[in-house]
């Protein structure tokens, strides 16, 4: 740990954290982009439609970008209980008093409600509750687009197994519902977690949009000690 002027410079994102995250918001991307021309082509090809492979081609791209997608969660989940404090899943379940303390205050601040929000170093309580439904929604997409592929994989293919999922909600036409929902969710969120990135970088000042590449912070002394009582007291309440 190094200390630069009043404040102390922490590595806080190993680089599984920082690998994972990347993967991720550009599987997102691609996964987006392919699944609109899947869902509504607007390229026409030209020629007998045997000499063309584009739409397969795009298929192609979606699917291993799917696997991807799915290797850099599953990852990440397993850091949740083996990396450093800060990437561990009591961060994203608010199961320590001083993170529940931490909720409203936080949300205030979000709201323009606070001038201030709590000094955690890592995610604090609303960001980490928020992944936790984002990691939700990663899994109701993989498993409903698992169901998708299932209806073209070979017969000897594991993935044919989460055909037999697909009678439960409806079919594979609510699955593919359901899959498209939740990339619009995922795609809202993404503009949200890039403005509250951005926001809380320039109001704490701590280097957090430096952070997802770098893995350093830098964070006064006290939020180390006390995490998240550096604005509100013991007792939750804002303390100016």
């Amino acid at each position: 740990m190094t200390t630069v002027g009043s404040l102390r410079r922490v590595y806080v994102w190993q680089v599984p954290v920082r690998l994972t995250h990347w993967l991720i918001a550009a599987s997102i991307i691609v996964l987006a982009v392919t699944g609109f021309y899947i869902g509504r082509p607007m390229i026409t090809v030209p020629g007998p439609a045997g000499e063309s492979f584009f739409m397969g081609w795009v298929k192609v791209v979606h699917g291993y970008v799917a696997y991807v997608f799915l290797t850099a969660v599953v990852v990440r989940l397993i850091w949740m209980f083996t990396g450093n404090k800060y990437a561990r899943w009591d961060k994203f379940l608010p199961v320590h008093p001083s993170r529940r303390h931490g909720l409203w205050p936080t949300v205030k601040f979000y709201l323009f409600a606070q001038r201030k929000p709590p000094g955690f170093v890592g995610h604090n309580p609303v960001a980490g509750a928020t992944y936790m439904l984002v990691f939700g929604l990663y899994f109701v997409a993989i498993i409903t687009g698992l169901m998708l592929r299932s209806a073209s994989a070979d017969v000897e293919s594991p993935v044919r197994w989460f055909a037999s999922l697909a009678p439960i909600i409806g079919g594979l036409q609510v699955a593919r519902w359901i899959h498209h929902g939740v990339m619009w969710l995922l795609l809202g969120f993404a503009v949200h977690h890039v403005y509250s990135a951005v926001l809380m970088s320039t109001v704490e000042a701590n280097a957090t949009m430096e952070s997802i590449f770098s893995g350093y912070k830098f964070v006064p002394p006290e939020d180390l000690e006390y995490s998240g009582y550096r604005f509100i007291n013991r007792k939750g309440q804002v303390d100016e």
